[in-house]
């Protein structure tokens, strides 16, 4: 499907200045909300959420983005009414199936975080089956966070590492956060480079909570059925406009990245002429 004008131009330019985010995770909050303010049932609200779902997940086809996490359900979310709760299920199978075609044409994968088993067992199917039809597919990851608990990510991955070092695979000293990280549901995933959440909400809700150590926040008073294409283009301009230091001061970066160029120039110009081999032939 072609993009409209304004929109091309928008992927344009956030393409030319480049530093693209990799991974972009979503709290989608202010469905309820937005329901209310409308004199609906809460769940008119999750159901208008699904078109801002389809929006942001073209967005990041459109921009080569590589991973989409959406906090779709939390551990917390068993809680609400039973009623809100099926409800929700039935909705999620139905999105599920009704994208599955177009999710595919777009080469997307799919893939869960959370106790997707504590799902009913009819949920359980739909989503496993979608997984499995999308596996090939070779561009966006989108990543359900489903009855998902960041604590608890934790708490397991900790019983998993402390399993192995009790079976004499791995030391205590040999510990590290990049090992730790291998236990996590997310592994073979890039952290977060940006989280947004929509309703102005100042929290992280128990979502992500080792991934997101040094990820750019975008907070915005928006809920999550208002949504689209164009609040989250804004949000990627909002994190091209940051400088994310990493526990460095500005004037590190600069040299870094000047250190980089540098060396990026200097292996062009001695790089083989006409693949012959010798390094002394510049270009």
């Amino acid at each position: 499907m072609p993009l409209e004008p304004w929109e091309q131009e928008v992927i344009d330019r956030l393409k030319s200045r480049g530093n693209l985010p990799r991974h972009v995770a979503v709290i989608m909050d202010g469905n309820g909300r937005w329901a209310r303010q409308r004199g609906l049932e809460r769940i008119h609200g999750h159901q208008e959420g699904i078109n801002s779902v389809r929006a942001v997940v073209e967005a990041c086809g459109a921009l080569g983005i590589q991973v989409l996490t959406l906090y779709t359900f939390s551990t917390e979310n068993w809680k609400r009414p039973r009623r809100e709760v099926m409800a929700l299920m039935r909705l999620l199978i139905q999105t599920v199936q009704n994208e599955l075609d177009e999710l595919d044409r777009n080469n997307v994968r799919l893939r869960t975080i959370g106790r997707l088993q504590d799902l009913p067992r009819y949920a359980q199917r739909a989503v496993r089956k979608a997984i499995e039809h999308l596996q090939d597919n070779t561009g966006l990851t989108v990543v359900l966070a489903l009855s998902y608990s960041g604590r608890e990510e934790i708490a397991e991955a900790a019983r998993r590492l402390a399993t192995d070092v009790l079976r004499g695979g791995l030391k205590p000293d040999e510990i590290t956060p990049e090992i730790f990280s291998r236990y996590l549901q997310t592994e073979g995933l890039p952290d977060p480079d940006l989280l947004i959440r929509t309703s102005g909400e100042m929290r992280l809700s128990n979502f992500l909570l080792w991934q997101l150590a040094y990820t750019e926040l975008y907070i915005t008073d928006v809920l999550w059925p208002d949504f689209r294409k164009k609040e989250f283009y804004a949000a990627i301009e909002e994190y091209q406009r940051r400088e994310r230091r990493f526990g460095m001061v500005s004037e590190q970066l600069r040299t870094r990245k000047k250190a980089s160029d540098s060396e990026l120039v200097r292996s062009d110009y001695w790089a083989p002429a006409h693949n012959d081999g010798n390094p002394a032939n510049p270009r």
